[in-house]
């Protein structure tokens, strides 16, 4: 694709495929669940270059090259009604672009409380932004349509139970909702997705799927037609639109804040409600007094069914 567009453009392109030995996208810790402002922009859930959990959206500065680009281009296979899990793992972690806190000093790094406590305030309306608002994204995910796993009837040839599900009752007609949650994630936050620039194409319909590789959808006339009409006009809209002038937080140039003894504080925190000593007043403490809360233990690494097999 990179080929096909203006030589004066400015291209930037990047595989989120599974590389042996290569970090993989942390998944997101759903701080936006305590409070909009413990979700930090751009993620202070992790680092780059991190050994205890190293990220690939930090080590490969995916939230500074998406700031600095006017328009992204993506392209993904369709797995099961979805889109691939790494693609999901870096818009789940995009979540901070969508109105995130651009200043992690005023929760103390990841105070829950102090976060909770800010999403109450006048100061927060003012630094809660789309902070990648204005620039376009056009999707085109490709799907077989089940390969030749399925029969006539459209349920899977090797179903033993097929009265289980009605095929016709499937979660939708058009392929191209699979990404409808990415597409949707983009236009809350201000990311434009024009309609046209929404597509799927459809290769390897009705073959097996070592026969759909790259070297034979490339042969698909068809599917390479909608592919070419996809990448022109994207290349006409972006034209068109022009550049996007940058937004007030700015992921490109960020510089993460050192926070030693906020990390000793989260740590003593850590400890008080691992013994059911959770800050008083706090979320967790009220849930534990009216007994919603029963997760008090220092087994956090074990799984809750080992823990309820031992009693723990």
């Amino acid at each position: 694709m990179a080929e096909m567009l203006p030589k004066e453009w400015e291209i930037d392109y990047e595989d989120l495929g599974n590389v042996y030995a290569r970090a993989g996208i942390q998944s997101c810790n759903a701080c936006v669940s305590t409070a909009m402002a413990l979700c930090v922009w751009p993620c202070n859930c992790y680092k780059k270059d991190s050994r205890k959990e190293p990220d690939l959206m930090w080590n490969l500065d995916l939230y500074a090259r998406l700031d600095m680009a006017d328009a992204w281009a993506i392209i993904g296979p369709i797995n099961w009604y979805s889109c691939s899990s790494n693609l999901k793992l870096m818009f789940d972690r995009l979540v901070c672009m969508n109105g995130g806190n651009p200043d992690e000093k005023s929760i103390d790094h990841k105070n829950p409380e102090k976060a909770m406590a800010l999403e109450h305030t006048a100061r927060w309306e003012s630094m809660s932004l789309n902070h990648l608002e204005g620039r376009t994204a056009a999707f085109f995910c490709y799907g077989d349509e089940g390969g030749d796993e399925l029969d006539e009837a459209g349920r899977p040839k090797i179903l033993q139970h097929k009265h289980y599900f009605d095929p016709v009752q499937e979660p939708f007609s058009d392929e191209r909702n699979a990404y409808a949650s990415l597409v949707w994630q983009c236009r809350y936050g201000g990311v434009e997705v024009p309609d046209q620039l929404w597509k799927c194409g459809i290769t390897g319909s009705g073959k097996k799927y070592s026969d759909n590789q790259a070297e034979h959808m490339v042969l698909e006339n068809e599917f390479m037609a909608s592919f070419f009409t996809w990448v022109q006009d994207f290349e006409n809209f972006v034209r068109q639109k022009g550049k996007v002038p940058p937004n007030r937080y700015r992921a490109y140039g960020y510089k993460a804040p050192r926070h030693f003894w906020e990390n000793i504080k989260d740590g003593i925190r850590y400890v008080r409600m691992m013994v059911g000593k959770a800050p008083k007043g706090s979320s967790p403490r009220i849930q534990q007094d009216l007994g919603l809360n029963k997760g008090v233990t220092w087994h956090t690494k074990k799984g809750e069914g080992e823990k309820l097999r031992r009693h723990d």
